[in-house]
């Protein structure tokens, strides 16, 4: 392991993580190797933990211009995600905090408590016109930390209390915690959900996503929102050629069993520190068919590892893409996953009164 992690020291063990080394951010000016230094002295090995840090958010709502994008706003109550997905589009961003997008992106996490508060300030701006806001767009809010520090709990009693549009990302089953709010919001059309499925296959999903609920959790999250009435969206993101994309039919065929009303793909993406860490991974993981996975990926995003261009980068092109998207779309209207849902109510926003607010005769 030691040859493939230079940046790690040696008494460390990364276990149960995705990324296999902790390269320095494309901002840092210098690169940290370990090496032996020839004394030959007892190291105690130990683990490597996660580290959680606090940040007093500024602000709440992040906006976007991407036309690849159905939604132009979003709230993240996290920076960087322990679930340790190798293939993250997110883990550049843990760049911007002087991070490795490597191992610190899944293991030096950042909480963002008090960002309730910071968002009931913003949606109460006199400016401010209502448009369905996107959760768990960067990192996952029901990553394992929030189960203690509670930060998309926060963000939800806010939205709930404002009756606003929402649309939830994740692949963590503590969604199911918060039915309390969640369901009453889906009843008046408020709430979608999408719960992301890469593969069926336990040990493949342990070491894509090694810190992530199991695929049978996950379809039985599923199961769980939808039987209160939540509609819930399956995303098979992303699509591994070579790796996964074997599995689009039987994923559409379980997901539609447990509940699911819609699907939709997203072609597997590499940016910037992304693709030499999931090119160590699949060359580790996967040695017989790593130059086969590798150069599918190429071949579809333009003989690079990724195309950045808007319209290509969520779907690729070329043969290979259009073959998937055609056996998408076959499968998902056998399973009646390809009907169209209603838009997310927007007329319903309603600011709640504060304490000293005179209230409405009507």
């Amino acid at each position: 392991m030691t040859a493939r992690d230079p940046s790690l020291p040696r008494a460390i063990r990364p276990r149960a993580r995705g990324a296999l080394s902790n390269e320095a951010g494309r901002f840092e000016p210098a690169r940290h190797e370990a090496f032996d230094d020839g004394w030959h002295l007892p190291e105690d090995e130990r683990l490597l933990r996660t580290e959680i840090r606090h940040e007093r958010p500024r602000s709440a709502l992040a906006y976007n211009r991407s036309p690849d994008l159905p939604f132009d706003r979003s709230v993240n109550p996290y920076r960087g995600c322990e679930h340790g997905c190798i293939y993250c589009f997110a883990r550049p961003s843990h760049a911007w905090l002087n991070l490795s997008p490597g191992l610190d992106f899944e293991t030096r996490l950042i909480a963002r408590p008090g960002i309730g508060a910071v968002l009931n300030r913003e949606l109460r701006a006199k400016g401010y016109k209502v448009a369905p806001i996107a959760l768990g767009t960067n990192t996952d809010p029901y990553q394992p930390i929030e189960a203690q520090h509670r930060v998309m709990r926060e963000v939800l009693e806010v939205l709930h209390a404002f009756r606003h549009p929402t649309a939830i990302t994740t692949k963590g089953t503590l969604i199911g915690r918060d039915l309390d709010l969640l369901a009453p919001m889906a009843a008046q059309g408020l709430l979608r959900v999408g719960i992301s499925i890469t593969t069926l296959d336990p040990d493949l999903a342990r070491r894509l996503e090694p810190r992530a609920p199991s695929p049978a959790r996950r379809l039985q999250a599923i199961r769980t929102l939808s039987d209160a009435g939540i509609p819930v969206r399956t995303m098979v993101a992303p699509v591994i050629p070579g790796l996964t994309d074997h599995q689009i039919e039987p994923i559409l065929e379980a997901v539609a069993g447990a509940g699911a009303v819609a699907a939709s793909w997203i072609m597997l993406r590499l940016p910037l520190e992304v693709a030499p860490l999931f090119r160590a991974w699949v060359e580790h993981h996967h040695p017989d068919r790593a130059a086969k996975i590798l150069a599918r990926i190429r071949d579809i995003h333009g003989g690079r590892d990724y195309d950045p261009a808007f319209g290509r980068r969520m779907r690729g092109m070329g043969i290979w893409s259009d073959l998937i998207a055609r056996r998408f779309q076959l499968a998902t209207a056998r399973h009646g996953l390809d009907r169209p849902q209603p838009r997310l109510r927007c007329d319903l926003f309603r600011p709640p009164p504060r304490i000293g607010d005179q209230l409405s005769l009507f």
